[in-house]
């Protein structure tokens, strides 16, 4: 018997180092929660959200998210900031302001900042997002901490120190928390567990995801998922092997802003990245602007700097590509308003009620009840078309069984011209702008235009 258990044990550890030997792009990525890969993700930064900046007044509003097609709220981070007033440990963009308390920089884990309301209205902000369909994923920053972080007294041994036994600062310059530290992982496993089954909230976006060791990130999904089986990890990184065990999403900065101006070296990133990942669909948001990249200074809304026409056309990609799309705050009704990471510039409401407003509104109705209706586009694999117009044009198409949806894209601000290569059926278009002739033909599309259709 003994002999048994011993060669079991060896064929075991056998089969385990082969498959670490296996490559990622040949492994399996886990098989994720519908309402993940079926799903529409809208960031909701609490302080520009809403005038007020609370969970209270965000609740109120989260009828028209839905309305706008929305199933998912990533809510930004809620948990008590560090009002330390030391510049020496504020983030660079941050010593521009007066302001010491940054979302990202965590005093206590455990609980919710005055600033944003109470934990009662997080409940309740939670239990009203379920009634009208949505799930909530609250956002986790384990990286590091604040200056006078409860657990830097409570809990030194928690922290990365020096050989002198100073503290150690991480990215941005926060103090760097010590993950090799069994009690420290234990720490957090029990916070991620205590949001979910004391708020009822479905999962998390990890900040800094890469940053902290993927076996972390992996025990802690198998926790939570005791207290909610169909929890939701979105990791902001693009470590290779994040979807293997413990992440349904990545960011992955796919298609980040320059790359919509060049269809050509889109499609070579989105290639590139589906071979050097596992099998299976590894999966991605789709996005183009988020609280790092909508902020006081900097680029700021697309809107502005684009134009709503160029933004409508990658929103039509972003919507039909594979992966997850994602709106961030106002952008389902084209606010331009100016954001901070730090101040409260709130988005203006009153845009949703302008022409353009209710147009990009209605367009992101569209398209999220299209993804609703056509399965090819959340289960089907994409499939690039080669077309004459190559750094213009996107192509492609999304295939699941007999089912074909089309997307064809003028990323450009001139009319265009397009032969696709390998298209013979006709197709019945679904939503368009912009076009003329047809797909087996030849499309003219308007300065970003574009045409998605079903094969007849």
């Amino acid at each position: 018997m003994k002999r048994a258990v011993m060669l079991f044990a060896v064929v075991a550890a056998c089969l385990a180092a082969a498959a670490d030997d296996v490559p990622l792009n040949r492994q399996q990525a886990r098989v994720s929660p519908a309402w993940i890969t079926d799903g529409v993700m809208y960031q909701m930064w609490l302080r520009a959200f809403t005038p007020e900046g609370t969970l209270k007044a965000a609740a109120a509003r989260l009828p028209h998210v839905a309305g706008a097609g929305v199933t998912i709220i990533y809510l930004s981070p809620i948990c008590l900031m560090d009002d330390d007033m030391d510049k020496t440990h504020w983030a660079p963009r941050q010593r521009k302001t007066d302001n010491p308390r940054n979302p990202y920089r965590i005093k206590d884990y455990w609980e919710v900042d005055p600033e944003f309301g109470t934990k009662d209205d997080l409940r309740a902000f939670v239990k009203e997002a379920h009634r009208l369909g949505m799930r909530v994923l609250l956002d986790l920053v384990y990286l590091h901490c604040g200056p006078t972080a409860g657990i830097i007294q409570e809990h030194p041994e928690f922290m990365k120190r020096g050989a002198d036994g100073k503290l150690q600062y991480a990215q941005w310059g926060f103090p760097a928390i010590e993950f090799a530290n069994p009690a420290l992982r234990e720490y957090f496993w029990k916070n991620m567990e205590y949001w979910v089954r004391e708020f009822d909230v479905d999962g998390y976006r990890c900040d800094v995801a890469d940053g902290i060791p993927l076996d972390f990130w992996e025990e802690g999904r198998a926790r939570i998922e005791k207290i909610k089986a169909d929890v939701g990890m979105l990791a902001e990184g693009s470590r290779k092997g994040n979807q293997l065990k413990a992440f349904d999403l990545c960011y992955g900065w796919w298609g980040l802003i320059k790359e919509w101006h060049d269809a050509a070296a889109l499609r070579k990133s989105w290639t590139r990245m589906k071979d050097e990942r596992p099998r299976n669909g590894a999966k991605f948001i789709r996005f183009l602007e988020n609280h790092d990249l909508v902020q006081d200074e900097g680029t700021n809304r697309l809107d502005k700097v684009w134009g709503l026409p160029y933004i409508d056309a990658v929103l039509v990609s972003v919507f039909t590509l594979d992966g997850v799309p994602f709106l961030y705050n106002g952008q389902e009704f084209a606010d331009v308003s100016r954001n901070s990471l730090y101040a409260q510039w709130p988005i203006d409401w009153t845009a949703a009620a302008t022409p353009a407003g209710k147009a990009r509104y209605a367009l992101c109705q569209k398209l999220s009840a299209l993804r609703k209706a056509e399965p090819a586009l959340t289960r089907g694999e994409t499939v690039w078309l080669d077309n004459d117009r190559p750094a213009e044009v996107l192509s492609y198409m999304r295939v699941s069984g007999d089912d074909r949806i089309l997307t064809v894209v003028n990323l450009t601000g001139v009319p265009v011209k397009v032969s696709l290569k390998g298209v013979e059926a006709a197709f019945d278009s679904l939503i368009t702008r912009g076009v003329t002739g047809e797909p087996q033909k030849g499309l003219e599309l308007d300065a970003y235009g574009y045409f998605v259709g079903k094969q007849r």
